[in-house]
């Protein structure tokens, strides 16, 4: 087989995700302090693809353009595609085939994330030559998503959301392709949202006699579309952390596997890993809980937090309840004022979320 290009998609808008998504492409936020998008970039790399496209919408991609730079921080050369609009995964192929030509490709949702790679994939993909391979992975809820139907490792059928599913078997967001799915990309029609569907033209491929193979994914994976997902990619990735102390402890308590990075200071402080802290961040007569990943140059002092993600910029300060389960944006200031009656007061953004307990 020839050598595979690369192609992540990073063209929606991310509405699960607001407030969040209203000022930063949703690839961009990051768990475990790293943004979304460069994990699915450092997946190609490591699996050896180094010719990568972004597709990119018009409404962030200057955003994920200075992000990813050339991509030569990956290891790859990385050219940017733009969509003018979200109408399809099979759209989004369409949109990119002049620059993947009539290689075989590996397609990536940007949004996505696998634990163990893509490195064996790629590797079957070379190795038996299907005309398209596709990830999957058991889940509880597979009306929520394409679900396949298996005839030994070949797929049979592809139904997107289907109202009573025939398998448990959901595709993953990584799909292995040869030129072929151009032209069945071409021969469907919108499906009801008016997009063309990948599920409907791998359908098409099947119907049309070539081989689809299926490959069960092993390990977590993770589509990152709504906060609980984020914060459980946070809490999957920081169970993988190794322990690196490289910041000022000032009378300071470190308890299990903790990243903390040069230039973050702890006075008075515990942290209660896996937990992961940026540099520059001041941490001081507060605790950090478990699960949590503390962002670039955030503040957080006479406060607790824990299964969180704070973004770079923000504080949290002088709290008497804990802050837990929580996604808090870049430049964020949290806090309680000194004076009597006290009170809530709030600006908050559309489609915000507060629970106070």
């Amino acid at each position: 087989m020839k050598e595979l290009k690369g192609l992540i998609l990073s063209g929606g808008k991310g509405t699960r995700l607001r407030p969040i998504t209203h000022t930063s492409a949703k690839q961009l936020v990051p768990v475990a302090n790293k943004p979304v998008l460069f994990y699915g970039i450092d997946a190609m790399a490591s699996a050896g693809i180094t010719d990568v496209g972004i597709v990119i919408a018009p409404e962030t991609g200057d955003e994920i353009r200075a992000a990813v730079g050339t991509g030569e921080a990956h290891g790859v050369s990385v050219t940017y595609i733009e969509q003018d609009e979200p109408l399809g995964l099979a759209h989004a192929v369409l949109t990119a085939e002049p620059f993947l030509g009539r290689e075989p490709f590996v397609m990536y949702l940007g949004d996505n994330l696998l634990r163990n790679g893509i490195n064996a994939l790629v590797e079957a993909f070379r190795t038996e030559e299907p005309d398209a391979l596709i990830l999957l992975t058991p889940v509880i809820d597979p009306e929520n998503y394409g679900v396949a139907e298996l005839d030994g490792d070949g797929v049979k059928r592809l139904t997107e959301k289907p109202e009573v599913p025939e398998s448990d078997l959901a595709l993953v967001g990584v799909y292995m392709f040869t030129a072929a799915i151009f032209d069945a990309a071409r021969a469907i029609r919108p499906s009801w949202r008016g997009e063309l569907e990948i599920t409907d033209a791998i359908q098409h491929l099947i119907d049309g006699g070539l081989r689809v193979d299926s490959h069960i994914v092993h390990g977590w994976w993770k589509d990152t579309g709504q906060v609980q997902d984020m914060l459980e990619a946070n809490r999957l990735i920081l169970d993988d952390l190794g322990e690196k102390l490289e910041g000022d402890l000032v009378d300071s308590r470190v308890e299990g596997r903790v990243e903390i990075a040069a230039g973050a200071r702890l006075e008075r402080a515990t942290v209660r890993g896996p937990a992961v802290i940026g540099a520059g961040s001041q941490i001081t007569d507060a605790y950090i809980g478990p699960y949590t990943a503390i962002g670039e140059n955030v503040t957080i002092a006479r406060a607790e937090i824990e299964h969180s993600i704070v973004l770079s910029g923000s504080s949290v300060t002088d709290l008497e309840g804990r802050v837990e389960a929580s996604l808090i944006g870049r430049n964020v200031t949290i806090t309680r004022g000194p004076t009597l009656p006290r009170a809530y007061r709030f600006v908050v953004g559309d489609n915000a979320e507060i629970s106070i307990l």
